[in-house]
């Protein structure tokens, strides 16, 4: 149990430091995983910025995930879902359209107009405040990919047992302090664990 995201952070900081993870940069999936990346990076002595992805919601059902989008259109689809809902390939592409769209607005609103970080043959520590399917973090370790990384590493405070494995193999490393058994939802881990506004979250990106 984590008494709120700038306890998890601390706590990450720690571990990554113990396990001797070199890194070039930190990449924070927003927005909650802003205020776990502040102090990683910290620790680290590395810059902090953002990766974002958005997730694909179900026809009728927005808050289910059929798959995640990356700012560059790095796509993870849940096909077993997809098939079982009979969800169309015209819906799906333009769901990917439109949330590869606002994954990128997101990250130039975060950056506000800041350049790109290059990150080709750098080594790259993703973070977040916990992983629950997994969706939104495969796309984000695949666009990290995608752009040359020489080595990506996932940090998170805790994750559902089996998307944590899953991501075993997507990532070259992946860290978590806690993967109940009884895993329900990212929040009933933190003591506190509300709604981080963007305003908020971008104060993080400035150190």
């Amino acid at each position: 149990m984590f008494d709120d995201r700038t306890d998890a952070g601390e706590q990450l900081a720690s571990l990554v430091t113990r396990e001797g993870v070199d890194a070039d940069i930190v990449l924070a999936i927003p927005r909650g995983g802003l205020p776990i990346g502040r102090p990683v990076a910290d620790a680290l002595d590395v810059p902090l910025d953002v990766v974002v992805a958005k997730k694909l919601g179900a026809p009728g059902n927005p808050e289910l995930a059929i798959g995640a989008v990356g700012a560059d259109g790095s796509v993870w689809l849940n096909d077993d879902l997809i098939d079982r809902l009979g969800v169309g390939d015209a819906y799906l592409e333009g769901e990917k359209e439109r949330k590869t769209e606002a994954a990128r607005e997101k990250a130039e609103t975060y950056r506000g107009g800041d350049r790109v970080p290059d990150i080709e043959g750098k080594r790259v520590l993703i973070v977040d405040d916990g992983v629950a399917t997994g969706a939104t973090t495969t796309a984000c370790l695949r666009q990290v990919k995608s752009e040359g990384a020489s080595r990506v590493t996932l940090a998170v405070p805790v994750g559902s047992p089996s998307s944590i494995e899953e991501l075993r193999g997507e990532a070259d490393e992946v860290l978590c302090i806690e993967a109940p058994f009884q895993f329900g939802a990212v929040g009933q881990f933190y003591r506190v664990f509300e709604q981080v506004p963007d305003e908020v979250a971008r104060t993080y990106l400035e150190g």
